[in-house]
């Protein structure tokens, strides 16, 4: 259905630099499939839909929909819109009109439906998506969620082969999320082909036949909801779906501020709600320093925590070798060691050795 190949998009700033948000982007995109798009903030998610629908047009690349090249010279851009319908995040309804008359106006004016046969499939349109009995409201009348729904009817009031979705829950008070939500499973489950740019994790998850995880302008990961969230072959993704934080240290001599190191253990513990773990992992960084280590550097100490885990962790990472730094260590500082956790992993790693004490 779509076909997308080498996909780039890139800004020239006010002094000559050149930022790249799209770098080379290639999928193939099948009709009936729902792929969400997840990533960090600032990767290029909600450029990819805009590059896609000429929005926002790519600096290169290609984009074949329905057999035809939309970058070509003199391409119809109205034909794509046509087949190709949009959502955005802020919901851009025409306030000055009802919100029938916001659903009819663009099959009036670009289909040339007669007014008697728009409000007929517009009604329609709003009973799917809940809102008919706002069909005479203005959109000052109604709230976030509402204005949302609304939103998604006027799409699919034009028929849409493929509907992009740009974050449609992030302007919505939580409490209005789930509307949302409950209409693009809805349309999920009727075969609607759907490209969905959204934080809503368990949503993705549940609902997609296949994540893309968008990092550093590229497509890093493409995979079934399973293979991405579960066995995900990058880190970045692991590190991402699993809302993983971390908090890193170079130790590179005998005089680093181990004070220093303490008091940011204190505020991630803080942060992230988990000071309970707090008092093994400052022991972990004492014996670390003043006896596993010693004499060792550099090293780098990086504490973590994953959400979707409920795991905290402490990792030792030396550099240049290949055993682990237990294996000579003071039999007392190591059983001390083995104490503050709930389990220890020792493995080799590309550049070196860690030591991941799971607290």
């Amino acid at each position: 259905m779509i076909t997308i190949r080498h996909l780039s998009k890139r800004y020239i700033n006010p002094d000559g630099s050149v930022f790249e948000v799209l770098k080379d982007v290639n999928c193939e995109i099948s009709k009936g499939e729902v792929i969400s798009i997840i990533g960090p903030s600032g990767t290029g998610k909600s450029t990819f839909l805009r590059a896609i629908n000429l929005l926002d047009p790519p600096s290169g690349g290609e984009i074949i929909f329905d057999g035809e090249n939309i970058l070509a010279k003199g391409y119809p851009l109205n034909k794509m819109r046509q087949k190709m319908g949009m959502v955005f995040q802020s919901f851009n309804l025409f306030e000055h009109l009802s919100i029938l008359d916001n659903v009819t106006f663009a099959p009036m004016k670009l289909h040339g439906l007669s007014r008697q046969q728009a409000e007929t499939e517009a009604m329609a349109m709003l009973r799917k998506v809940g809102m008919a009995e706002k069909a005479g409201a203005m959109p000052s009348d109604l709230s976030g969620g509402q204005k949302q729904r609304v939103a998604i009817a006027r799409c699919l009031a034009m028929h849409p082969e493929v509907i992009l979705f740009d974050e449609p829950t992030s302007a919505l008070d939580p409490t209005m999320v789930g509307e949302v939500l409950s209409v693009l499973r809805q349309l999920a489950s009727e075969g609607m082909t759907m490209l969905i740019v959204t934080h809503e994790m368990k949503f993705a998850r549940d609902v997609s036949t296949r994540i893309f995880f968008m990092n550093e302008g590229i497509i890093y990961e493409d995979g079934t909801p399973q293979q991405v969230f579960e066995n995900p072959v990058h880190s970045a993704t692991k590190a991402f779906v699993q809302r993983i934080h971390k908090l890193l240290f170079e130790v590179d001599s005998p005089d680093f501020d181990l004070l220093g190191v303490h008091s940011q253990v204190a505020a991630f513990c803080n942060k992230y709600n988990i000071s309970a773990k707090r008092d093994a992992a400052d022991t972990l960084v004492d014996l670390a320093a003043s006896s596993l280590m010693a004499g060792s550097h550099p090293y780098t100490l990086r504490l973590s925590y994953g959400e979707h885990a409920a795991v905290a962790a402490l990792d030792i990472m030396k550099e240049g070798i290949d055993a682990s730094p237990l294996k000579d260590a003071d039999p007392q500082t190591v059983a001390a060691m083995r104490a503050l956790c709930s389990e220890l992993v020792e493995e080799p790693t590309t550049r070196g050795f860690r030591l991941k004490f799971i607290l």
